[in-house]
């Protein structure tokens, strides 16, 4: 049997947790939307931030 619903659970509640802080800490809509956007990528961007540093 294939196990592929670990990370999948790992990113949703990421996700779900950045994107209430985000809403939380939005001052407009717009601010609350792109707080959605940036809840959806910042895996993305953490990573590619992390391999850059590393230099790999």
């Amino acid at each position: 049997m294939k196990e592929n619903g670990t990370w999948g659970t790992v990113y949703g509640m990421a996700f779900i947790g950045a994107a209430v802080y985000l809403i939380q800490h939005s001052t407009s809509f717009w601010d609350g939307a792109f707080g959605l956007v940036k809840a959806l990528f910042w895996p993305a961007m953490l990573m590619y931030k992390l391999l850059e540093y590393l230099k790999l």
